[in-house]
């Protein structure tokens, strides 16, 4: 039996991705007989089962997450040179996928990529706007935003500015309770915590003029999930709140909020464009590190 195998890893990884035979069926354009053929030759030749059914989905076996991995870095390296011989590293033009937080990339990233997209008509850009950091792989992902520290890994990373975290209150929260002038203050005040920044009973500061980081209990009343919904409350003065800088700019300036603890605030969160750092870099990347840096880079100073 002979057997296309780049055909049936891509089949493979479109089953693994999509979670199923009739999803990758329907992503393909292609019969579920078909799909199911070949990956079934696949795994005759290999001499191995590949895929297991659970009750929700499908997924790799043991040796299945093996293959795979090394089947998409394989198809990876295929389409790398299909796009060096089409002169993609050349000439900047094709898809370039990019991912960021929601709101940050509404505020910063979307201006940069519609004046990237004016001044290169060759490049189509798909913008991922997601609060959950994305995959480079398992998303098919070009270059990412990160706030905050990174892990050590083999991404190459270039900072385009930072970001406060900032303790912020509605004025009549302030009047309620008074505005605090010490991070010990906030004990006595109602609060709203934003889990992604830090634990829900405790927020981090750093006294003014030295390099300490003290934690500091707080009386969270309402626990939220995203930086919108703490914001939204921190307005309606249910407490106050603890979010980057750019999440609640927009209430500060119209005075529905007012930023407190100026003089205690921890180390900005660094920014950067992250992407990977394996082979040459495509021409569409490269143009769009070049141009967005700068620009973001002004953009974030002036907050």
């Amino acid at each position: 039996m002979i057997v296309d195998r780049l055909e049936a890893m891509a089949i493979l990884l479109r089953v693994v991705d999509k979670g199923g035979f009739s999803a990758a069926s329907r992503d393909l354009g292609m019969p579920l007989a078909t799909v199911s053929r070949k990956v079934a030759e696949l795994e005759a030749h290999i001499g191995t089962r590949l895929l297991v059914r659970t009750t929700r989905r499908v997924a790799p076996t043991e040796a299945g997450t093996a293959y795979v991995a090394s089947a998409r870095r394989i198809l990876e390296e295929i389409d790398e040179t299909e796009r060096v011989a089409a002169g993609e590293f050349q000439a900047p033009r094709g898809e370039l996928i990019l991912t960021a937080p929601v709101l940050f990339g509404r505020l910063h990233i979307l201006p940069v990529v519609t004046d990237f997209l004016a001044a290169y008509p060759e490049i189509d850009v798909r913008l991922l706007l997601s609060d959950r950091n994305l995959h480079f792989v398992d998303d098919h992902v070009d270059m990412a935003v990160r706030i905050g520290t990174l892990p050590d890994s083999s991404m190459v990373a270039t900072r385009v500015g930072t970001m406060r975290r900032v303790v912020c209150a509605s004025p009549a929260l302030l009047a309620a309770h008074g505005t605090p002038q010490a991070p010990a203050d906030l004990a006595r005040m109602p609060c709203v915590s934003f889990d992604f920044l830090s634990p829900a009973a405790t927020w981090s500061f750093r006294p003014g003029g030295t390099g300490r980081t003290v934690d500091v209990p707080v009386r969270p009343r309402l626990s939220v999930s995203t930086a919108e919904a703490a914001v939204w409350a921190a307005v309606r003065g249910v407490g106050a709140t603890r979010v980057l800088h750019y999440q609640c700019a927009e209430a500060v300036r119209a005075g529905a909020l007012r930023i407190v603890l100026a003089n205690f605030e921890p180390e900005p969160a660094p920014i950067h464009l992250l992407h990977a750092g394996r082979g040459a870099l495509p021409s569409k990347m490269r143009v769009f590190l070049d141009f967005a840096t700068p620009r973001l880079r002004v953009g974030l100073a002036s907050l």
